[in-house]
């Protein structure tokens, strides 16, 4: 049944069905090893986040980024919308009900929700990292969120910090591998995410980074970028001893796909930004292949403590 007049559970999942497929093929993917009810409502957080993000930018499920001068009203828009969704009350924005549906039928804590959303503020004030601390903690509010969301949906107790340490990480480790990639498009767009204290170090102007004589130091920081997504992907991989068999598949399944990313960037040095990297779909699925088997063993996986140096999400 609708609720409140709203269209249906079913029909809100449809078309955050869509939204995934239109948006991200990897995440679509890795999902589709979820069982239904965790898929659903994978989709369903999917739905809101990629709604919020285009708000934000000013996109179409990530795509066609226009210059906006009212980013400020769309986040606070966005904010009073999301509350409302949150409070159960039905908005008639199938992202937004997907929202209600999610809180609904989970414990999902709001903070995570306005944390996710103090991201795309800090996008919309124009906000560069000053330091790497800064780097990590603008990553934990665009991304690392979403993995502490995405483990409430499987299951994971929100009081439960020790596993959402290591969901956060894998969220840390998928937003630095895409910036590492997305240097080129960001710098088109006026955006620097690489660390003023980076910049600085190798004597790069943060307005040129991209220029051809700026190359080597930009793959010594990008380089740098994806070595501290493999150490959160490795932190990330020991909390899925405490998922399902089932969510452990798609969450290895996602470190693989995602994880290659990064990879690929340090691998292709120079060439990294000559051509967009991408995971084609015979490796999405050799990934799955190979993760199916790590989760059927996840229990053997050392437990082991999480790395002191390692940057921890804001409590």
């Amino acid at each position: 049944m609708s609720s409140a007049g709203g269209p249906s559970r079913d029909a809100i999942v449809a078309t955050a069905r869509e939204s995934i497929a239109r948006g991200s093929k990897s995440f679509a993917a890795a999902s589709l090893l979820f069982d239904r009810p965790t898929r659903e409502r994978a989709w369903l957080l999917y739905a809101w986040c990629r709604a919020c993000d285009d708000i934000a930018d000013g996109q179409d499920h990530g795509h066609g980024m226009t210059a906006i001068d009212d980013a400020p009203r769309r986040i606070a828009a966005m904010a009073t919308l999301t509350d409302a969704a949150l409070a159960g009350e039905t908005i008639g924005i199938p992202a937004f009900d997907a929202l209600r549906i999610v809180a609904a039928e989970t414990r999902l804590p709001p903070r995570f929700a306005h944390d996710l959303i103090a991201g795309f503020r800090l996008d919309g004030d124009g906000w560069r990292p000053r330091s790497e601390d800064d780097l990590y903690r603008y990553s934990y509010h665009v991304a690392g969120v979403v993995g502490c969301m995405m483990a409430v949906i499987m299951g994971v107790s929100p009081d439960d910090d020790a596993v959402l340490d290591r969901a956060c990480d894998l969220g840390l480790a998928f937003q630095l591998a895409n910036i590492a990639r997305d240097l080129a498009e960001d710098a088109e767009a006026g955006r620097c995410y690489l660390p003023q204290d980076w910049l600085d170090e190798l004597r790069v102007p943060a307005d040129r980074y991209m220029a051809p004589e700026r190359r080597p130091a930009l793959v010594a920081m990008a380089r740098r970028m994806t070595d501290a997504a493999a150490a959160f992907e490795a932190s990330a991989r020991v909390g899925t001893r405490a998922l399902s068999r089932r969510s452990a598949w798609a969450v290895l399944a996602a470190a693989h796909i995602y994880g290659a990313i990064g990879r690929t960037v340090a691998s292709r040095g120079a060439a990294a930004w000559d051509a967009r990297v991408t995971t084609s779909t015979a490796d999405k699925l050799a990934f799955m292949v190979r993760a199916k088997g790590e989760a059927a063993q996840r229990k053997d996986i050392p437990d082991t403590p999480r790395p002191p140096g390692l940057w921890l999400r804001p409590r």
